[in-house]
């Protein structure tokens, strides 16, 4: 097999990647089919999703991944019905993950504060803003006691018998992060037993926005330095246990040519393929931010006013974000000249064709607008300028998040925080666009493939996979004070069971 010839281990791995739901199965998709390809069976346990609409959608990676490689196969994460730890276990976590948001450093992220806030038990965000734990040494202690309970708190029995009964070689999970994750149980098995396991951070934003690294696995991989850092600082995790690897997400968008010219893709979208055009991208955004799509009608307004004749006649191309392509159902664009909304709801390139289109869409653009998202950096790949404007009302979108600053603190954006200043950016990359020149190279190579721009992320970390997998781990024993607390917390998970788990799965679908 072609994985012996690298490690000198014939032997072909038995890999257990769980996951918080499917849509993670398209962030890794190129590191399954490539460890299926080197002989490795890969099986995907996947959380249900909070709204069942999703299930099939998300699922359609996975069957696919399943009918092409008979080694790679999946099923749902089962979770106990007659569990009664549950709602203490979901609410413990939950109330570690909202301390985390009170830290100093998130004073200027109150977005992620207010979420996490919002999710946890009532009583301990009183305990947490009291006079007696309101300090920072207080909210400490009450760190340390629900972390003694969470470490005494049994994990689900029926995730735990699944575990046992994949005999893995190594345990793989992503996010992990989410707030109140049950990922947790899958770690702690694994951690028991002396199965090797890796957190594969899956997206910029998950050592930043989300829960601390409570139980520590084997690795953590991260795509660069900068997530290094925050694995380091933030969660203080081992230096030596972090490995960087790159972005395997992005590799399908490095030397990759168009599918059509630029006249055809144009006449496509119902552009003039005689003008440049300028590529909006929109942004997910956080839950009760302003209508992005009202944002951009005002923005288009503002080009269409400018006095420079290079971007006031560009064209302008308004990609929706997948998750808020609600936001265009009532919004008309046609009467606007030249402006087209393409796909009019948005749609994620899960495929050849989406792919293709959405490559297309960036590599012909003379210049790349948007807010916060991932096609900021997708398009600074491409080599495109891209460009930001930071205004008030997406500031906990924007500057509000840690993770948004790396793009700037990182050189890709050109950021402007007035809108004539932007304008102005933006005219002066219209007037100077030319798909031969490369404007983001340093950025790319820090913190998308710090191995070299030439160097793909998904050999290396399917190669830090394979070696994790055979390397032996000690079993991780159990606290001796464990037993006797559990014994003390019965009462309280008697008292708690029913209480709060169903009610937030219900709160957050709708």
């Amino acid at each position: 097999m072609a994985h012996a010839e690298a490690t000198g281990d014939p032997r072909p791995l038995r890999v257990l990647f769980s996951m918080r739901n499917f849509w993670y199965v398209r962030i890794f998709e190129p590191v399954l089919r490539r460890l299926a390809d080197r002989g490795h069976h890969v099986h995907i346990l996947a959380e249900r999703p909070e709204r069942p609409e999703n299930a099939a959608e998300w699922r359609e990676a996975a069957d696919a991944l399943a009918a092409a490689y008979p080694t790679i196969t999946y099923d749902w994460a089962p979770r106990s019905v007659e569990d009664g730890w549950l709602d203490l276990r979901v609410m413990v976590r939950l109330g570690l993950d909202h301390l985390r948001f009170l830290g100093p450093e998130y004073g200027d992220a109150p977005a992620l504060g207010a979420r996490a806030r919002a999710r946890a038990p009532r009583l301990i965000v009183d305990l947490a803003d009291g006079p007696i734990l309101g300090s920072a040494a207080g909210r400490r202690l009450l760190w340390l006691a629900l972390r003694l309970i969470e470490r005494a708190v049994p994990p689900d029995p029926d995730l735990t018998a699944c575990i046992d009964a994949q005999r893995a070689d190594v345990v793989l999970l992503t996010p992990l992060l989410d707030l109140g994750s049950e990922q947790f149980d899958v770690l702690r098995a694994a951690r028991r037993r002396g199965v090797p396991s890796a957190l594969c951070v899956g997206s910029w934003d998950h050592l930043s926005s989300k829960a601390l690294i409570r139980e520590q696995p084997d690795r953590v991989v991260v795509w660069n330095q900068t997530q290094k850092r925050e694995a380091v600082e933030q969660h203080g995790f081992p230096p030596d246990r972090v490995e960087v690897t790159g972005a395997q997400c992005f590799d399908l968008w490095f030397d990759r040519a168009p599918s059509r010219s630029r006249e055809l893709f144009c006449r496509h979208v119902g552009l003039d393929p005689g003008r440049p055009y300028v590529l909006y991208a929109c942004s997910a955004l956080f839950e009760g931010s302003p209508s992005e799509a009202a944002f951009v009608r005002e923005w288009i307004a503002a080009v269409r006013a400018i006095d420079d004749g290079a971007l006031r006649d560009a064209s302008i191309l308004v990609r929706p974000h997948p998750k808020r392509g609600f936001e265009w159902d009532d919004v008309d664009l046609s009467a606007l000249p030249d402006v087209a909304l393409w796909p009019p709801r948005g749609a994620a390139p899960l495929d050849d064709a989406s792919q293709a289109d959405y490559f297309d869409s960036m590599y012909h653009s003379a210049a790349i607008v948007g807010l916060n998202s991932s096609a900021l950096i997708e398009g600074g790949i491409i080599g495109r300028a891209v460009h930001t404007v930071l205004l008030p009302e997406f500031y906990e979108s924007q500057e509000g998040t840690l993770h948004f600053r790396y793009l700037i603190d990182g050189g890709l954006l050109r950021v402007a925080r007035d809108m004539p200043t932007h304008l102005a950016q933006l005219a002066t990359s219209v007037a100077g666009a030319d798909a031969a020149v490369h404007h983001n190279r340093a950025f790319v190579e820090a913190f998308v493939r710090p191995g070299g721009l030439d160097v793909p992320a998904t050999p290396a970390l399917a190669a830090a996979i394979e070696r994790l997998g055979r390397t032996p781990v000690p079993a991780l024993g159990e606290a001796w004070w464990a037993r006797p607390l559990r014994a003390a917390l019965v009462p309280l998970a008697r008292r708690t069971r029913g209480t709060f788990a169903q009610q937030l799965s219900r709160e957050r679908r709708r």
